[in-house]
């Protein structure tokens, strides 16, 4: 069992790993545990296809690491893995079937199983939510926008917990170019744009009633923005564009414009919470 194979190489004392045969076990356990799960390991077969679009149609976005290679014929029934040969698995799985950032390993190189892991979780923070998910079989704007939630939280999750391991600091402080925001096509550059501005005017909006609320919702924001590079002429950008609205709104409505003047200190909260963001990511001298 593949499973076995794995656990030896996962320290007790560093790793917490559970493992299933089950497709209906597993996707409820994954369904309950998404926010604690760092990462996927999974065999490689013609039943990925169909699992991996049940995880995207429940929005669990992981890093995944997928094992290829032969398949054991002894396989229990109801698991994920089939009876089949290991051309007939690679005829019928194509390179990227869950998200772009998914990891293949060799049945020969699970003595490197940790660094695959950490190279996983590396391209995964590297995802981009513009043209990196492949979409769920339901694929409607919502559903996209959906999705792309999703996996800013679960790459805001996955970083804070890499800064807090010593062992994943290095993983942690790689940005991918090709992410960037001058980097993307223009289509992509106004849809990252967009969902900025979605996820600063809900900042705006709770800035001043729920604290613990606020902090979560400044850090998926600055998050973002880090890995996409984008200049902080950009954010400010999006602050006037959002005062201008709400002041537009506030005239129809016969109120005064001086609440505003308030919310200047959302632009300053975000702008710290983003030379932090920075300020952490310089690699101390040794």
């Amino acid at each position: 069992m593949l499973a076995s194979k794995l656990v030896p190489y996962f320290p007790a004392e560093r790793y917490a790993i559970s493992f299933f045969t089950s497709e209906a076990e597993f996707l409820l356990f994954a369904g309950g545990q998404k926010q604690q799960l760092d990462c996927l390991i999974l065999e490689q077969n013609p039943a990925l296809l169909s699992l991996a679009a049940r995880l995207r149609e429940q929005d669990i976005l992981l890093p995944a690491v997928i094992i290829k290679g032969p398949v054991e014929a002894n396989t229990p029934e109801g698991s994920f893995s089939s009876p089949t040969s290991s051309q007939a698995v690679a005829d019928n799985i194509p390179p990227c079937f869950y998200h772009r950032a998914e990891v293949m390993v060799g049945c020969d190189k699970l003595g490197e199983i940790t660094d695959f892991l950490h190279h996983a979780l590396t391209e995964f923070l590297n995802l981009s939510p513009n043209g990196d998910l492949i979409p769920p079989s339901k694929d409607t704007p919502d559903n996209e926008r959906t999705s792309q939630h999703y996996l800013m939280q679960q790459q805001h999750r996955l970083s804070e917990k890499l800064r807090e391991r010593l062992g994943y600091l290095g993983v942690y402080y790689k940005r991918n170019p090709q992410g960037f925001i001058r980097n993307l096509a223009p289509a992509d550059k106004q849809q990252l744009l967009a969902i900025l501005k979605d996820e600063y005017r809900e900042i705006v909006l709770n800035y001043f009633l729920d604290e613990q609320f606020l902090n979560q919702k400044i850090d998926n924001f600055v998050n973002i923005v880090f890995f996409a590079d984008v200049p902080v002429t950009n954010i400010v950008e999006i602050h006037m564009d959002l005062m201008d609205e709400f002041s537009k709104q506030l005239k129809l409505e016969g109120r005064s414009e001086e609440i505003l003047l308030d919310y200047r200190l959302t632009l300053i909260d975000t702008i710290a919470h983003l030379c932090e963001m920075y300020r952490r990511s310089i690699p101390r001298d040794s």
